[in-house]
């Protein structure tokens, strides 16, 4: 699993890049990949990496 911290609320093509290098290098082997944002919303992007709001992960 890769886990990338952004601090911003919208998430680019630009932001991942190195989330998708990375998976192109492990394929299969990689579990998932996550970007932690301060965005108002979760979501799963068209390359499946998946934007999580920190607000969602507790207090």
């Amino acid at each position: 699993m890769a886990i990338e911290v952004k601090l911003a609320q919208s998430v680019s093509d630009r932001d991942v890049r190195h989330l998708r290098w990375l998976q192109d290098r492990l394929g299969d082997d990689m579990a998932d990949a996550v970007v932690l944002t301060t965005g108002p919303e979760a979501y799963r992007r068209r390359d499946g990496i998946a934007v999580i709001p920190l607000g969602l992960l507790g207090p």
